[in-house]
């Protein structure tokens, strides 16, 4: 089954897609959101790849070398045997600042025997909206694109270049490597040299991985995860984005396909939540930074999203000539979804501002910038709160009141209070709480049905939402709270399928949704487990963990009857909701060994 069989690389500042058989087929450089070099993804013709074609009957085994981003393709057959270290670099310079260059190194390892390949070099820049021509200088390949605008990536390689042009086989005897860089090289590249890099690289990767905790259960799938959110974040601003990729789809065929390489303020503020709960709290202090730079004067209002250097303005358009992924059309560059209006992103936010206070406060150097957007947002959220918005699931229709974003209203005013306290700023405390009080009653009296014994989608509706299920853990209702319990087992009857979870089952703008968008079944399973149903739900985790790629990696969502990933990969949303489930699996586990070395 074809499941998205791809691993990421990455260095903080762009990322890369690379088949279980060793083809690079998704790349942007210089940056995440930049025009693609490598779109086969997204075009197997027109959209240009890197592929490595062993001359033989090989075997082809793939995995990364363990607790970092460096990812290895192994091919045997026999004693023929070579590896492809596929990475970006990225490591400490002696400044103490990173060097994460816009570029790939593929470190072609010599095993055993006399290994025979042959490779696809075939970039198609832009888009491959004109035609890129290739050009075999003394020291480089040159690719050059400048129908519609101009540009030029370069390749160095240990092994003949003209013969990588035109597909000719070669015997390896010796490691070798090649280079794709946005930049021409200052120093000439040599095998020792990009040997050195990927011991560079390495070494980041252990270090970084070593300062997460070592938890009992699911210890691999937890860093795996968590290098997975590092390698999505872009390291120039501090923000966080919600996929490596534009216009995979939700369902095959059909037309819910967006670019994700953007940054949504909720996404990347519980992806920052969870990492500073791993103890990386330099990705915090970054994107706290990010935030206060983009909220210059006391009365902006946020967007929903921004582009990776702050822009503010993503304007959708489609690129026509793609087939788009399994022929699912149309492909998107830039998001709509900009224009939105979602009331809960306060809440999240003012969330985050929370955690990274009470973690973090000796480390933290702007906590007046902070306490001016705590009251700032109080004021947007105290002006705006009883109006409708589109919710956490974008829909392009009207606007309602949705229970999601009214909770997250509330949630900024609690975490607002408490930040109050921890500064000892009184003065506001009594209308603050007032206002805490008063939205909680409204979300109580309009939000629950009582027909349906449940916590609905929106005020009056009788739509069950899986998005409600995170009441608890944001601490408006207790877990064990008859409501909140009687909601879960709700959702389960109402939104469960094989084990897997529906968003919501009304028609949206597209249509009944077909697919299972992966956190969701995460925040079930979650549940599960904090209404006491933790057999239940370790199986129900066990059992997502089994659907992700062979890799260990998750896209937005999962396909109901074959269990195909589908949608924008890596997803950072999936993945920090495994690392919350995980972590809560293994915080009990934890809890017995104690209770069991006391008794």
């Amino acid at each position: 089954m074809d499941n998205l069989n791809y691993g990421i690389i990455g260095n903080c500042r762009s990322a890369a897609l690379i088949s279980k058989e060793g083809s690079i087929d998704w790349c942007c450089l210089p940056q995440f959101d930049s025009t693609s070099i490598f779109a086969k993804l997204l075009d197997e013709q027109k959209g240009g790849s890197f592929e490595v074609h062993p001359k033989g009957d090989y075997a082809i085994e793939q995995e990364y070398y363990r607790n970092t981003a460096i990812l290895i393709t192994r091919f045997t057959e026999g004693d023929n045997i070579f590896e492809v270290h596929d990475f970006m670099p990225r490591h400490h310079k002696m400044n103490g600042k990173y060097k994460a260059q816009p570029e790939i190194i593929r470190y072609v390892k010599y095993i055993s025997g006399e290994p025979k390949f042959s490779v696809k070099y075939d970039p198609k820049l832009e888009y491959g909206l004109g035609a890129t021509k290739h050009f075999v200088k003394e020291d480089f390949i040159a690719s050059l694109t400048h129908k519609l605008k101009y540009d030029t990536l370069f390749m160095y390689t240990s092994f003949d270049k003209k013969g990588v042009l035109e597909g000719d086989e070669f015997i390896l005897k010796e490691d070798g490597y090649f280079l794709i860089c946005y930049n021409e090289k200052i120093l000439k590249p040599t095998t020792d040299t990009m040997g050195l890099e990927l011991e560079r690289t390495k070494v980041y990767w252990l270090d970084w991985a070593a300062k997460t905790p070592n938890y009992q259960k699911f210890k691999d799938d937890i860093i795996r995860s968590a290098i997975t959110l590092k390698m999505l974040t872009y390291d120039k601003t501090g923000a966080v984005l919600a996929a490596a990729t534009t216009s995979l789809p939700e369902t095959i065929g059909e037309v819910r396909n967006w670019d994700y390489r953007f940054c949504w303020i909720r996404d990347a503020s519980m992806v920052i939540k969870v990492v500073s709960e791993l103890g990386h709290k330099n990705s915090a202090k970054r994107y706290l930074q990010f935030i206060i730079d983009l909220m210059p004067d006391k009365d902006e209002k946020l967007q929903i999203m921004y582009g990776i250097n702050k822009e503010k303005t993503l304007t959708e358009r489609t690129l026509n000539h793609f087939d788009g992924y399994k022929g699912s059309k149309p492909v998107r560059v830039g998001n709509a979804a900009y224009k939105q209006r979602q009331n809960d992103i306060y809440g999240i936010l003012m969330d985050v501002i929370y955690e990274q206070l009470k973690n973090f406060s000796n480390d933290i150097e702007n906590v007046e910038e902070l306490w001016s957007i705590t009251k700032g947002i109080v004021w947007i959220v105290g002006k705006h709160w009883e109006e409708p918005d589109k919710g956490i699931w974008e829909f392009r229709g009207e606007d309602k009141h949705f229970t999601f974003s009214k909770v997250l209203c509330w949630v900024a005013l609690d975490r607002a209070i408490k930040v109050a306290k921890m500064f000892g700023k009184t003065r506001k405390l009594e209308r603050w709480t007032a206002l805490e009080q008063e939205i909680k009653e409204d979300i109580h009296k309009n939000a629950w049905n009582n027909d349906i014994n449940a916590f609905v989608q929106s005020y009056g509706s009788r739509h069950l939402d899986a998005s409600v299920l995170l009441m608890e853990p944001y601490g408006f209702i207790h877990a064990r709270d008859p409501k909140y319990v009687s909601t879960v087992k709700a959702i389960e009857e109402g939104l469960s399928n094989d084990g897997l979870l529906y968003r919501y089952k009304n028609e949206d703008d597209f249509g009944l949704p077909s697919s299972s968008f992966t956190i969701c079944t995460f925040w079930f399973i979650n549940a599960l487990f904090k209404i006491g149903e933790e057999e239940k739900a370790l199986e129900r985790f066990e059992r997502l963990l089994s659907y992700s790629n062979h890799l260990g990696l998750f896209s937005e969502d999962i396909d109901f009857k074959t269990k195909r990933l589908l949608g924008n990969f890596p997803q950072a949303y999936s993945h920090l909701a495994l690392i919350e489930c995980a972590i809560n699996f293994s915080k009990k586990q934890g809890d017995e060994k104690i209770l069991e070395s006391i008794g």
